[in-house]
C-alpha cells in the first residue's frame, strides 16, 4: 500500500494488537535488539535504545551505517512493514514500534483476512527499494552494495512471478544471476552442474520451472523440460561471456540485470490485492471473480492476473481516469474504477474496469500522489489531484484520435501486453448515457470530468505505502 495521500488511521487503539516480535513497553527505554530484513535471506542486527519512539529516519541512519551505504543514496531505499497479508512503505516520521502495535487494526481495515489469520499475523521490518525512486537514477549508481540490494529485490520479484516476463527475459536474467554467483567463465558441463546443484527455481520463475502440469506435460516428463530450460540458460550464459569480453566486473553484470528489469513497465511498482469480474460465459458463471495484483508506480497502473502471471491491463496516467467508491450497503465492496479508451464493433467507446478491493482508497490516493509528483518534477504546480493528467489525455486524443493510441492494448503475444478482450468492462459512449447503470450511483461520468475542472477529492489520511 502506498501513496503520500494515504494514511494510517489517526486514532487506532493499541488495545487490540499484540505483536510478539516487539518489546513490551516496560523495556522500551533499555537497549533492544532489532532485526531489519533484506532480500536475499539476510538481515541487519541493530541495538536501539528507546525503541518505542525511534523513527524511520533514525533507523535509516543506523542501517546505512551498518551496510556502509554512502550518504549520497539516502532515498534509494525505504523501510517497509511486511507480512503475508499486507505490505506498507513507511515515511521518515513514522515510528515502526507504534505501527506494529496498530497492525491488527490495519489488517481489519485494508484486508479481507479472517479473524484467525489476523490474530496470528506478524509483521517484520524490511529495508528495500523506495517505490518513489526513479528508475533513471538506478543506472547512475556505482556502489556495489547498493546495486546488490536492488538486484536481490528485483531477482526475488522475477522468481516469484510478481514481475511477469517473457522467456527471453527470464532466460537472460537467470543467466546473469548464474554469472554473478559463479562467474562468467563456466563451460557447458559446469553450467549444467551448477544449475542442478542450486535447482532451476533459483534461476527461472517458479511457475516456469514447474510447468503447466497438464497431461501432455506429464507425458513429456520433468527431465525433458528441465533439459530444455538448462539449455536455454546455457545459451544465454554464453552470450554474456561474449558480450562482456570474458571477465566483466560485478557492477557491470548488476547494471545489466537492472537494465533488463527496467524494460518491464511495472518494475518498482507498489502492489495491491484485488479482484475483477470474470467475463460472463453462461448463466451458471455469473458473479464470479478473478484475483488480480495491481501494480502502481511513477509510470502508470498495471493490472495482472495472479494465477496466469500476465498483464491484463497496463495504462499510463495520461491514458486513464480513475475514482474510488465506498460501500453504500452491507455486502458492497470498495471499488477502484479505471476508465480508458477502447472499441466496440469498431466504434470508439470509453471502458470502465471495476477492481474490488479494501485497498481501493489507498490505490486511488497513490495514483493521485504519483500524478502530482510527476507534475512537480516536470516543473508544473500540482495544486489539485488529477489536474496534470487531464491535459495530457486530451492532447493524446487530439494527436491520435480517440482510441487510436490503444493499439498496444490489442497485442497478446507477450505477457507484458494488455489483454483487454479478457476483461469484463462496462462500455459507454461519449455522451455518457450508459453511465447511469453504474452502482454506486455517480454524480457525473468520467467523460464529463475530463471536460471540466477535476473534482477528485483528496484522501483525508496520512500516507500509507505498499508494495
Amino acid at each position: 500500500m502506498e501513496g503520500d495521500n494515504c494514511s494510517f488511521p489517526a486514532d487506532l487503539s493499541d488495545d487490540h494488537s499484540q505483536r510478539g516480535s516487539v518489546a513490551s513497553s516496560a523495556t522500551l527505554s533499555r537497549a533492544q535488539d532489532v532485526l531489519v530484513y533484506l532480500f536475499g535471506e539476510s538481515a541487519v542486527h541493530l541495538s536501539m535504545e528507546g525503541l518505542g519512539s525511534v523513527s524511520v529516519q533514525e533507523l535509516g541512519r543506523s542501517v546505512r551505517e551498518a551496510l556502509q551505504i554512502p550518504e549520497s543514496a539516502p532515498d534509494t531505499f525505504a523501510f517497509w512493514l511486511c507480512s503475508p497479508l499486507l505490505e506498507l512503505q513507511l515515511k521518515a516520521r513514522h515510528q515502526p514500534y507504534k505501527l506494529c502495535r496498530q497492525w491488527q487494526d490495519l489488517l481489519y481495515r485494508f484486508t479481507d483476512a479472517s479473524e484467525d489469520d489476523i490474530s496470528q499475523d506478524e509483521p517484520y521490518l524490511q529495508y528495500r527499494r523506495n517505490v518513489f525512486y526513479p528508475k533513471s537514477k538506478e543506472l547512475q549508481i556505482k556502489d556495489e552494495t547498493v546495486l546488490r540490494l536492488l538486484y536481490e529485490e528485483a531477482r526475488s520479484n522475477i522468481l516469484s512471478g510478481r514481475y511477469p516476463c517473457d522467456p527471453e527475459h527470464w532466460a537472460g536474467l537467470g543467466a546473469l544471476s548464474l554469472a554473478l554467483e559463479e562467474g562468467p567463465g563456466l563451460d557447458s558441463q559446469q553450467i549444467t552442474t551448477k544449475i542442478r546443484e542450486k535447482k532451476l527455481p533459483s534461476f527461472v520463475p517458479a511457475h516456469v520451472a514447474v510447468g503447466s502440469g497438464g497431461f501432455f506435460s506429464t507425458l513429456r516428463g520433468k527431465s525433458s523440460r528441465q533439459a530444455e530450460l538448462e539449455q536455454k540458460l546455457s545459451e544465454e550464459y554464453g552470450k554474456i561471456s561474449k558480450s562482456t569480453g570474458g571477465s566483466p566486473e560485478p557492477q557491470q553484470l548488476l547494471h545489466q540485470y537492472l537494465s533488463m528489469c527496467h524494460t518491464l513497465p511495472y518494475y518498482g511498482c507498489a502492489f495491491f490485492c484485488g479482484e475483477i469480474d470474470k467475463p460472463v460465459q453462461g448463466i451458471l458463471q455469473r458473479g464470479r471473480r478473478k484475483a488480480v495484483s495491481v501494480g502502481i508506480c511513477l509510470d502508470g497502473v498495471y493490472v495482472m492476473d495472479v494465477k496466469e502471471k500476465h498483464v491484463l491491463l497496463g495504462l499510463r496516467f495520461s491514458e486513464l481516469s480513475w475514482d474510488h467508491s465506498r460501500p453504500e450497503e452491507e455486502g458492497d465492496s470498495h471499488i477502484l474504477w479505471l476508465e480508458f479508451d477502447g472499441e466496440e464493433d469498431g466504434t470508439p467507446v470509453n471502458k470502465l474496469l471495476k477492481i474490488y478491493s479494501k485497498q481501493a482508497e489507498l490505490m486511488s490516493g497513490f495514483i493521485e500522489f504519483c500524478v502530482e509528483l510527476m507534475s512537480t518534477s516536470e516543473g508544473g504546480a500540482a495544486n489539485e489531484p488529477g489536474v496534470p493528467q487531464e491535459p495530457a489525455r486530451q492532447e493524446a486524443g487530439t494527436r491520435n484520435g480517440r482510441g487510436g493510441r490503444r493499439g498496444m492494448l490489442q497485442r497478446q503475444g507477450s505477457v507484458v501486453c494488455s489483454r483487454v478482450h479478457s476483461l469484463n468492462t462496462i462500455s459507454y459512449v461519449d455522451n455518457g448515457k450508459e453511465i447511469k447503470r453504474l452502482k454506486p450511483k455517480r454524480a457525473a461520468s468520467f467523460f464529463t470530468r475530463q471536460a471540466t475542472a477535476p473534482t477528485y477529492s483528496a484522501v483525508n489520511t496520512e500516507s500509507l505505502e505498499q508494495g
